[in-house]
């Protein structure tokens, strides 16, 4: 199997990385130059990776194209590509339809979207595939849990809630600028909420069969501290803030695309 990446961001670092690592059969990774020094540091990793300045030498030579440009670049770069009527592309712009994708490559080509999560690179990441497509389950497989999803509906949705990585990160930073109020050194806070964070996402993964809600109630003791957080923090509308920002996230994806 040859892969290209048209697009060097976080998340083709990630997947280059988890399938380096991974025993998916692969013959050659080929990479743009679009951000050298991430092409450079990647080349680095292993025999198999070559970068190319010519988008389209990519293209011809592989087998599989991941197309990861930015959603205001999409359209400029493919429409410079000839993709053959068979080509498989891969497209994780996230805000980008399939029929545009289609209209600026080919309209025969097998075209699925895709929102791999940055722990791929680990194989602890899960995948959304749009619409079910076997190669790219096949690849995605090797580097953690894939969902293929039947509707563009469901799969807006789950890119509307992945977008709270960067919310999640936020809580943690909160959290550590308060207790850097309190005298605690910055470094030390960071690895207390770390590990605490880690903790509990270990705990959800290896109890499924209990919903978020159950975990909260088996993590508070009645009157303790964990449950005055909580109800404190819906008391001042944090919780409604959190789905006020996701339905408007979801209507900007909706519009977008």
């Amino acid at each position: 199997m040859n892969i290209g990446f048209i697009g060097t961001g976080v998340i083709t670092e990630a997947i280059i990385n988890g399938l380096i690592k991974s025993d998916y059969s692969i013959e050659n990774i080929f990479i743009s130059l679009r951000n050298k020094t991430v092409s450079m540091r990647l080349a680095g990793l292993s025999s198999i990776i070559s970068v190319f300045k010519d988008n389209q030498e990519i293209v011809d030579r592989s087998d599989v194209v991941i197309f990861a440009v930015l959603p205001e670049q999409a359209e400029e770069v493919l429409s410079q590509l000839n993709f053959a009527n068979d080509a498989h592309i891969i497209s994780l712009v996230a805000t980008v339809q399939i029929e545009k994708i289609r209209k600026w490559s080919s309209q025969t080509a097998n075209i699925c979207r895709a929102v791999p999560l940055p722990s791929v690179a680990d194989h602890n990441g899960i995948t959304t595939v749009f619409p079910p497509n076997e190669r790219a389950e096949e690849l995605f497989g090797h580097l953690g849990q894939v969902v293929p999803l039947e509707t563009l509906e469901a799969f807006d949705a789950f890119v509307t809630a992945g977008a709270t990585m960067g919310f999640y990160f936020d809580i943690l930073e909160t959290a550590s600028q308060w207790l850097s109020k309190q005298d605690i050194q910055y470094q030390d806070a960071r690895c207390f909420l770390s590990a605490l964070f880690s903790g509990l996402a270990e705990t959800a993964k290896n109890t499924s069969d209990l919903t978020f809600s159950e975990l909260r109630t088996g993590h508070s003791t009645p009157n303790g501290l964990n449950q005055q957080l909580s109800e404190d923090f819906r008391a001042a509308g944090g919780q409604d803030a959190l789905v006020k920002a996701l339905n408007s996230l979801q209507t900007r994806i909706v519009k977008d695309a």
